[in-house]
């Protein structure tokens, strides 16, 4: 069969996908797959694949960030190891070319640290958070990527999508379009994944990308693809085009609407969709999280404005220089008190978040991942 994926960016059966919102209970290896209903018959998996026992759409989960930006790619495998040993269901890696800031000091490539990382965590779930496949990445190459990862790791891989920042897209290949465009590109771009992995052949000729292939080893069943947004418009964007969300907090509070009106006005209930909110922490006191802060200084205004901007020394010094350490710090739960981190999870799954990701910006993973291991995931009562 040939899925002529058209200018939209979408097969023609497009809207009748996105009304399916069980997709999730397929590819995390739901008891029955009888019962499940997939993508649509573009995307039937091929073949059988293990389960991992875990759900992403109805179960609270609580993962940890692999942060490219601050560690090396094998001390991320490491830190990966210590995580799913320590309870954590979930291993987002962030895709990026450069670090946000210089100071950070890493970069490694994100796929290669999920290659590696899948056969010491299993039966964790990994992706990245966020990948962007309309620039560095080809979209093509994206859905092949990530077709070969699922087949290695089956129902274990989730692909995040977004729109990119500067420091990665322009950086590398010194394109940068506003951003409209690089929405339309997602959009796009989001559509030729997902007619690739039905493992048909494909022709494509769109306003961005034209494209005329065939997955010979598509994914032996759906991959759950999230899409990241940080602000109104994206946000509604989002529920209207992914399968889950990746957020932060704030956006989540401000924003939750919007991205559940997105989903509603494709079809889709946003209570059948995970949403990721990446949660930052310390396990310490005041002095440590300022440590920690040093690193992560641009995050208030990283979609505001620093986004746009292709030099991390750059935005660090900006960042320096408009951004209170204090205003860092008094996000986060910040103590050795198991009650703060509890609290803090426990709101965001109250909110409707179903994953958290935690994520510290302390150079000591090894402490923070104990900590958690020993006095938070056993309180929170959603360990596998």
């Amino acid at each position: 069969m040939l899925i002529d994926v058209g200018a939209a960016g979408f097969p023609p059966s497009r809207r009748e996908i996105l009304k399916s919102t069980t997709a999730f209970m397929a590819a995390a290896g739901a008891a029955s797959t009888a019962a499940a209903q997939p993508f649509g018959a573009a995307t039937q998996p091929r073949r059988n694949a293990p389960a991992t026992g875990r759900n992403l759409q109805h179960k609270k989960m609580v993962g940890y960030m692999l942060a490219h930006e601050q560690f090396t790619v094998p001390e991320l495998i490491n830190i990966g190891d210590w995580a799913k040993q320590a309870g954590f269901d979930l291993l987002a890696a962030s895709d990026h070319l450069q670090p946000w800031q210089a100071n950070e000091g890493h970069c490694g490539e994100a796929w290669v640290t999920l290659a590696a990382a899948g056969e010491r965590t299993n039966p964790a779930w990994i992706g990245p958070t966020v990948t962007c496949p309309t620039l560095r990445y080809n979209p093509a190459v994206v859905a092949e990527t990530f077709a070969s990862l699922s087949l290695l790791y089956p129902g274990r891989v989730f692909l995040g999508v977004g729109s990119g920042e500067a420091l990665n897209e322009q950086a590398g290949t010194g394109i940068w379009p506003k951003w409209p465009e690089r929405w339309e590109r997602l959009i796009e771009a989001i559509g030729i994944i997902r007619a690739l992995w039905s493992g048909e052949q494909v022709a494509h000729r769109g306003k961005y990308y034209n494209v005329e292939a065939k997955l010979y080893d598509p994914p032996p069943q759906p991959i759950p693809l999230l899409t990241a947004a940080n602000g109104r418009k994206s946000m509604r964007l989002a529920g209207q085009h992914g399968d889950g969300l990746i957020t932060d907090p704030r956006t989540w509070k401000q924003y939750k609407s919007e991205w559940e009106g997105g989903a509603r006005d494709a079809g889709k209930d946003p209570a059948d969709m995970p949403v990721l909110v990446e949660q930052f922490v310390v396990v310490g006191d005041k002095n440590e999280a300022q440590q920690a802060a040093q690193f992560w200084r641009f995050s208030p205004k990283a979609f505001k404005k620093y986004y746009n901007v292709t030099d991390p020394a750059e935005i660090q010094q900006h960042a320096e220089g408009e951004v209170p350490l204090e205003q860092i710090v008094g996000e986060w739960p910040v103590g050795t008190d198991p009650a703060i981190h509890v609290a803090a999870i426990t709101k965001l799954f109250d909110s409707g978040a179903t994953i958290v990701n935690i994520h510290s910006g302390q150079p000591d993973q090894k402490k923070v991942i104990g900590f958690y291991a020993s006095s938070v995931l056993p309180k929170l009562g959603i360990r596998s």
